[in-house]
């Protein structure tokens, strides 16, 4: 982002204009939403972050004197709160909210599609320390084309030349990450035995063990493939989008914005600007909502299906009949229309549930996806819910579609999968589609050809209930009304991560290909009607075990 675009915006909201100030925030909020979210993780802290951070902005605006440095000024304020929120907390403080943090490297690999050593460097960024990791923030940002070195530096408080020696050790160790993120995908039997103390979570102890084994094991030193550079990777990667339903507040201190107007009427600039905040009108510009209040809501309204003419979606396979259009609401019937036929009950709703299939061919392209309408979905995990325990839940509610990406680990605890299961549904849920590029069972290394998704030859496989469908890598739902989704791990480990999505998103994946590196193209199971396949597992009940859901239930 280059700030001389910008100098007559800056210029506008430092005289007090409304819409340049929601130009301003719309535009620059995900530049410090990245910095932030990167060098805390995803931390919880994350949103109070960004929130300090942009108040102090908003509240300073006036006192910037060359629009030109806007870029460096916003950096510093985002790493100087940074800092101050580490000198807040203590180390116990945050390792104990650690576990309910939204993974900042998991939310970059999935929205932003990150494949092979991208996503392996997005991943890595986990094993860093928490120095390295706000440094990173800015140097990924800096090779991505976003800051300079000037900038990363300024921001930092150090020379350029300090700055390189800083980086280049930063650099050092987020290889030595990448490495073990490599070795811990293998299938070596040391590093298995190793790592069975481990408790999962990335720390500096289990880095530099895990590094040493590394050194000394010719099965993890062989990274199996040319390694690329990791500025080579990142050269050119896009901002990860702010979450949708993130909520800004500009208004001081936690108070209103009347009063807030009221408190700042001795200081100038800021008492124009939340003056202005007070308006009762609301403008949506680059994706984020200015309302009364003083509130920036970022929205990311889906987008309007494009015209049928202009659909450029792949057909099914050559010699398969079309599915059938998406079916409109009926009419309600006149006195003197016939009765239903007993037939039509075959086609309510949640006669259809999701039965065992087969596995396309990989080279078969998908059904066109039918676009369901869209208001938004509301999830009590945010953005991005990670499960990785029995009990773990999310409640989504809204209408709207739904990623749950699938992530089995046989190499701790391989056997009999009890599935998830979702329950107190409201509404209707469906199962639209399956993505990610593949199946679970597909094989997955180049090197061991028994090894699948679902495990290996060596650990043994995660083995699903008789009759139970067969899991992609990404599995896609459309919600209309609220349901719970609970985590049943017990015998194998498995976890699942619940994304709202839109219509939009899930057509670009399941129409990626093995042309663009997928191992298959996506399956749509979506017909447009109540006749589309509802999750084995799902009820309106509440059981007090979710687990006891019974497969192929009826909702």
């Amino acid at each position: 982002m280059d700030t001389r675009h910008w100098s007559s915006t800056i210029a506008a909201a430092q005289a007090g204009d409304r819409q340049a100030l929601d130009e301003l925030v719309a535009g620059w909020l995900p530049l410090v939403y990245n910095i932030v979210g990167r060098a805390l993780n995803g931390h919880a802290d994350v949103d109070d972050v960004v929130q300090e951070t942009m108040l102090r902005a908003v509240g300073n605006l006036g006192s910037l004197r060359d629009p030109d440095s806007f870029r460096s000024w916003l950096v510093a304020i985002a790493m100087r709160q940074i800092r101050d929120r580490a000198r807040r907390r203590s180390t116990q403080t945050l390792d104990e909210s650690a576990a309910q943090a939204t993974d900042f490297a998991e939310l970059t690999v999935l929205r932003l599609q990150l494949e092979g050593q991208r996503r392996e460097v997005a991943e890595a960024v986990r094993w860093l320390d928490d120095e390295d990791r706000h440094l990173l923030s800015l140097w990924w940002l800096e090779v991505a084309g976003e800051l300079t070195r000037r900038e990363l530096a300024a921001a930092v408080g150090v020379s350029r030349q300090h700055a390189a020696v800083r980086v280049q050790r930063m650099k050092e160790r987020l290889e030595s990450s990448r490495g073990i993120v490599r070795a811990l995908d293998g299938a070596c039997p040391e590093l298995r035995e190793l790592t069975g103390r481990w408790n999962g979570r990335p720390d500096s102890v289990w880095r530099k063990r895990l590094a040493r084994h590394i050194r000394g094991c010719g099965y993890c030193g062989d990274p199996r493939e040319s390694v690329v550079p990791a500025e080579r990777l990142l050269v050119g990667i896009a901002l990860v989008p702010v979450p949708v339903g993130f909520t800004l507040s500009l208004a001081l201190g936690g108070k209103t914005a009347v009063a807030a107007t009221a408190a700042s009427t001795s200081v100038g600039w800021s008492a124009k600007v939340l003056g202005a905040l007070t308006k009762p009108a609301v403008a949506l510009t680059a994706g984020a909502t200015v309302a009364a209040g003083g509130a920036y809501v970022v929205t990311h309204t889906p987008d309007a299906p494009p015209p049928h003419a202009a659909v450029t979606t792949p057909g099914p396979p050559a010699g398969t009949a079309p599915p059938p259009p998406p079916a409109s609401r009926p009419a309600s019937p006149s006195p003197s229309s016939p009765s239903p036929t007993p037939t039509t009950k075959t086609d309510l709703y949640g006669t259809v549930v999701d039965a065992a299939d087969r596995a396309p061919d990989p080279n078969a392209e998908p059904a066109p996806l039918p676009h369901r309408p869209e208001s938004g979905i509301t999830s009590t995990g945010g953005a991005h819910a990670t499960m990785n325990h029995r009990g773990d839940s999310v409640t989504l509610s809204g209408r709207g579609y739904v990623l749950v990406r699938w992530q089995i680990s046989p190499q701790y605890r391989a056997g009999g999968l009890v599935m998830p299961a979702w329950t107190g549904l409201k509404g209707k849920l469906f199962h639209v589609a399956s993505g990610g590029g593949r199946r679970m069972d597909d094989p997955v290394s180049t090197t061991d050809p028994s090894a699948t998704g679902m495990g290996d030859a060596a650990t043994g496989y995660t083995v699903l209930p008789a009759g139970a469908q067969q899991m992609w890598q990404n599995e896609y739902f459309y919600v209309d009304g609220s349901v719970t989704l609970t985590v049943n791990e017990r015998g194998a480990d498995y976890g699942v991560s619940v994304f709202p999505t839109t219509w939009d998103a899930v057509r670009r994946d399941v129409t990626t290909g093995p042309a663009q590196g997928a191992r298959r193209y996506g399956l749509v199971r979506d017909t447009g009607r109540d006749d589309t396949p509802v999750p084995q597992y799902a009820t309106r009940a509440n059981p007090a075990d979710p687990a006891t859901v019974p497969q192929l239930s009826r909702v």
